[in-house]
């Protein structure tokens, strides 16, 4: 019963995350042709600048969305969210947010500290989840090999 329902949930999951992939996906098919029908604009307006805030808060968008397909696609391959690319999305919107306000001149000092403080504990998160990561992964290379010893002596260290 338990292992039933876990396979119904598992399957609702991926077709959430199959649902969300292709929204995401299409959202980035369609970013990138507006990015090209916008580029028709910055030489016929004569507010470049206007339109540079414009396609750079687009493409920076597009950056956004693709460090979230990755998250999702990985999804499906290792069967868990990996925190890495989750804190990348929030580092590139953090960025794109700091950016796109300082190009138009619309940042106070004060919320410089804030968003700085978030970049500087979204970069912790980010060097800590690599860091656990890499920690796992020995874990698991070190079980996988003593593993092997025991059930074949031959593949042990050698003296």
């Amino acid at each position: 019963m338990k292992s039933t329902l876990m396979k119904l949930y598992d399957k609702v999951l991926c077709g959430a995350f199959s649902i969300m992939l292709l929204f995401i996906a299409l959202g980035i098919i369609v970013g990138v042709a507006r990015l090209f029908f916008n580029l028709g604009d910055l030489l016929v307006n004569e507010d470049i600048t206007r339109q540079y805030v414009r396609i750079i808060s687009e493409v920076l968008t597009l950056f956004i969305l693709i460090e979230l397909s990755r998250s999702l696609t990985d999804y499906f391959s290792e069967h868990r969210l990996r925190m890495t690319f989750i804190v990348d999305a929030g580092i590139v919107f953090v960025l794109r947010e700091i950016m796109i306000k300082l190009f138009e001149h619309r940042i106070g000092p004060g919320e410089i500290y804030a968003l700085s403080a978030l970049l500087l504990v979204l970069g912790s998160l980010r060097i800590g989840s690599i860091l656990v990561f890499q920690r796992e992964k020995r874990m698991l290379d070190g079980a996988g090999r003593a593993e092997a010893q025991a059930s074949c002596p031959a593949f042990g260290p050698k003296a």
